[in-house]
């Protein structure tokens, strides 16, 4: 099975670029998207052979989440239950026979950490929503997850320590997801291979010199770490500030 996750900045702005022949040639088995910035009707976006799940927003223009899958799902929830959380659209769970698909985009802690503390209530709760669904059967999440989580995953580690992103609180949270029974699979793919990146600033020619910040992830429940592949990133494809990550499991 073969799953990408794309950060698309905007879908409308995505599709203008590079997205449908993207997506279209991927053939993914199930492709989700974060940051699409719309309503749901807004745009109309439909591919032969799947079908879409969308979660917007309360706030136009802002955050936003989606799932195209070529297999009908057994069930669909939106958001996990939790007000506070659920008005920004950042979650998507679909849950098939032998596993559940979550697709979340998380909050960026922003300059001056200003979101920071919220940061920190949102990972304590996505964590044990995700260990919930675990309990009953294998997760895949995948997302825009806002956080280096090693001094790898980043170019300027040094410079960056306590910028958001990288401070030490988000990743402490996110060693205590892995810690809860999880797996980054790209990780569990290439342990130690160095400048692998998946988002750029605009800024300073960033992605032209590869300085950047490897935030975008497949997790897995560690039950099924042996069913791994591949974890993939598509630094080649352009449309957005991220690229496209992928996974290809044995489902």
């Amino acid at each position: 099975m073969k799953l990408i996750s794309w950060n698309v900045n905007g879908i409308r702005a995505c599709v203008g670029k590079n997205f449908k022949k993207f997506f279209k040639d991927m053939d993914a088995d199930i492709f989700c998207i974060q940051e699409t910035k719309c309503q749901d009707d807004q745009i109309e976006l439909e591919f032969d052979g799947y079908k879409s799940f969308w979660n917007s927003a309360e706030k136009k223009g802002y955050s936003g989440t989606a799932i195209f899958t070529k297999k009908e799902p057994i069930s669909v929830k939106y958001g996990i239950e939790i007000e506070e959380h659920d008005k920004e659209g950042r979650v998507v769970t679909l849950e098939f026979d032998d596993f559940y698909m979550v697709n979340i985009y998380t909050p960026n802690s922003k300059r001056e950490l200003e979101r920071l503390e919220y940061r920190c209530i949102w990972e304590d709760e996505i964590r044990n929503y995700l260990s919930k669904l675990n309990k009953k059967k294998p997760v895949i999440m995948c997302g825009d997850l806002n956080v280096a989580h090693k001094e790898i995953d980043l170019k300027n580690p040094k410079t960056n320590h306590h910028n958001a992103g990288f401070t030490d609180e988000e990743r402490d949270k996110m060693t205590e997801l892995l810690d809860a029974g999880f797996v980054d699979t790209f990780r569990y793919m290439y342990p130690d291979l160095e400048n692998q990146y998946t988002w750029w600033s605009y800024m300073g020619h960033a992605r032209e010199k590869n300085i950047g910040w490897r935030i975008d992830y497949f997790i897995v429940s560690k039950d099924i770490e042996d069913r791994i592949i591949d974890a993939k990133i598509y630094p080649e494809v352009y449309g957005s500030d991220h690229c496209p990550v992928g996974l290809e499991i044995g489902f």
